[in-house]
């Protein structure tokens, strides 16, 4: 019995250490150095390099490290096992945690007073009005933030995929619905999953539906963008400012235009990072689950791609 690890460029001995502790007597093993690859009957997977399950030759089923798996199901190589993703009320917290303080940055004009601080400018402003927000995909971590910052009082609108039905947040789809849902929002967070349907998604028809000097919020996934039309749109002041922690290519390449756009906050991908020490007991679940011929909890479907 055997759980195989193939998380590149990541330390994994806490990881190792846990899952040796909650599974003795198992193997665990890491890519790319299989000792016994045919042993292996779940692969913790995360940006798996393409081709790196093919020793597995009696794998049975997947879990992914992170609640994405955009980069997992991308892989051409990728067997057609069952696929399970971390749901983890830790992320979410920490999601949470991440756009509260990103909101309060915007609404204190703490974006516009670094800039003034750069140039030794002391010109006090009262802070930026932010009434309504609105949440761009409604799984788990979407609903999370839609209910925080209805609890903090402000108006929440959000858009998804299939129609929600939220207390108190008015639900939009499809793409009437996607209008209406950002058109009165003073900022919009994107959370939705990346998928063939959601790729460059937020172009330049549906950042001109955004309302005049709106704020951008992107914790999803970077390819959600068009960058050209988002540039474009910050350049214009049909957006006024942008936060970004997601990105096509990461870590961000220093000829990036976003570095030095003045209206762009860069952060490195650090909004909900997975914590072990809660992920771990999925992993061990799912594990015990494919040993005994059940069905995986927080199931992907393939299809959709979340």
């Amino acid at each position: 019995m055997s759980i195989a690890l193939v998380i590149p460029d990541r330390k994994l001995d806490t990881l190792v250490e846990k899952l040796s502790a909650l599974l003795p007597g198992v193997l665990i093993q890491q890519w790319p150095d299989y000792s016994a690859p045919e042993q292996v009957q779940m692969a913790v997977v995360w940006k798996q390099p393409h081709g790196s399950l093919a020793a597995l030759s009696h794998l049975k089923s997947l879990q992914s490290f992170g609640a994405g798996v955009d980069s997992i199901v991308s892989d051409p190589t990728l067997p057609d096992l069952p696929l399970s993703r971390i749901v983890d009320p830790a992320l979410a917290s920490s999601m949470v945690n991440y756009l509260a303080g990103i909101v309060l940055h915007y609404q204190l004009r703490l974006d516009l007073f670094q800039r003034q601080q750069q140039q030794q400018l002391w010109k006090p402003k009262s802070p930026r009005s932010i009434q309504q927000i609105c949440v761009l995909g409604l799984g788990e971590l979407g609903q999370a933030a839609a209910q925080h910052f209805l609890q903090q009082g402000y108006r929440v609108s959000g858009w998804s995929r299939s129609l929600k039905q939220l207390e108190a947040i008015q639900c939009y789809a499809g793409d009437a619905g996607f209008k209406e849902a950002v058109s009165a929002a003073d900022l919009v967070i994107c959370l939705l999953p990346l998928t063939p349907d959601t790729t460059n998604f937020l172009n330049t028809e549906r950042l001109s539906a955004f309302k005049q000097g709106a704020i951008l919020v992107n914790v999803a996934r970077g390819a959600i963008v068009d960058d050209a039309a988002l540039l474009a749109a910050l350049d214009s002041g049909q957006l006024q400012a942008a936060c970004l922690d997601v990105f096509r290519e990461e870590p961000l390449p220093a000829t990036d235009p976003y570095w030095q756009h003045p209206a762009v906050l860069v952060t490195p991908h650090c909004s909900a990072v997975t914590n072990v020490d809660t992920a771990i007991h999925q992993i061990v679940e799912n594990y015990q689950r494919t040993l005994n011929g059940l069905p995986l909890k927080h199931l992907v479907n393939r299809e959709r791609g979340y």
